[in-house]
């Protein structure tokens, strides 16, 4: 049965943090995800600005992808806990032997705990191959997010990184964490959901030179655009040149937060079109803004027989006599 478009208003926004990390916000159907505990001077007013924006006070979602102190700082975490009051918590499921991730996690089953006992609606799970085992199958073209990883756990911690693929809105955002290892990667391009509906894509460790951020990669992912995060002085030069050259002779767009805050945001009737703003440091001027459509409307607006083969490769129409 094909799946029906919805119109979905929609919102990403990658925040310039003037300090090396990562902060995103992905917003869709009513449902706010702060991705990564990252909260700075810098993006402190950006996140309450796009809260706003969204009709929100507080967010439905923290979702963590890596114990790294550029994706979960502890007292930032502490701020977000007490001000932003998450009523679900997706954390890291692999060990680190730092201090900081221990404080992290403490941090986290104490506020989950506390919002029990106050009878408040509270979910914190660690995403972890069991948990990511025990999904059921994701279908093609729908609105469920699909977590893609961790399966299996790596001796480097990078690559226990969540890898997620939000698509509850009219536009798809992909988020890869730290991953790097070249069989993530392959396990990524092989799957035809994944290959076929991200729009934006988050690079793979700030946009670092590795074997997930390759040509390969892009060529069989094929995002419509890139984002990379990277602190405002850019002291490690995110993303590397090599992937700037992958994603050119791609052609990927690549936006950063070098110079501010990227905005993605569907536009009415929040089913075709969306529009990318790149902003210039912390204000509202605008350095570039470019239009897109969505590949669910590309998808979901195909005939049924056009689906049928892309689920079932090939299916014949059936003949009548």
């Amino acid at each position: 049965m094909k799946m029906e478009l919805k119109a979905i208003n929609t919102r990403f926004r990658a925040y310039q943090l003037g300090e090396p990390g990562s902060s995103f916000s992905y917003f869709a159907d009513g449902h706010f995800t702060l991705i990564e505990a990252k909260l700075t001077d810098r993006s402190r007013n950006s996140l309450a600005a796009e809260l706003k924006a969204c009709g929100k006070t507080s967010i439905d979602t923290l979702h963590i992808t890596s114990w790294d102190k550029d994706h979960c700082d502890l007292k930032e975490l502490q701020e977000i806990l007490q001000t932003l009051k998450p009523k679900k918590i997706e954390y890291p499921g692999y060990e680190h032997d730092t201090d900081s991730c221990k404080d992290c996690l403490r941090e986290i089953l104490g506020y989950r705990d506390a919002r029990r006992k106050a009878a408040l609606s509270m979910v914190a799970r660690p995403i972890d191959p069991p948990y990511v085992k025990s999904l059921d199958d994701a279908k093609e073209f729908g609105y469920s997010d699909i977590y893609y990883h961790p399966k299996d756990i790596y001796p480097e911690s990078n690559d226990n990184s969540t890898v997620k693929l939000f698509r509850g809105g009219m536009f798809n955002v992909a988020s890869l964490g730290d991953i790097s290892h070249p069989n993530i990667g392959s396990y990524l391009r092989r799957s035809r959901t994944f290959k076929s509906e991200v729009d934006v894509l988050l690079l793979a460790h700030h946009g670092s030179d590795n074997d997930v951020n390759s040509k390969k990669f892009f060529k069989t992912i094929r995002p419509t655009i890139a984002i990379c995060s990277s602190d405002h002085s850019n002291q490690y030069g995110h993303p590397h040149q090599n992937v700037r050259d992958a994603l050119y002779e791609t052609g990927v767009r690549i936006y950063t937060t070098k110079t501010g805050d990227v905005l993605v945001e569907s536009i009415p009737n929040h089913r075709k079109e969306y529009v990318v703003t790149n902003y210039k440091g912390n204000t509202t001027d605008a350095s570039s803004t470019e239009r897109y459509v969505s590949k669910k409307f590309d998808l979901l607006k195909m005939n049924d027989d056009t689906v049928r083969n892309r689920i079932n490769p090939g299916f014949k129409k059936r003949k009548f006599i």
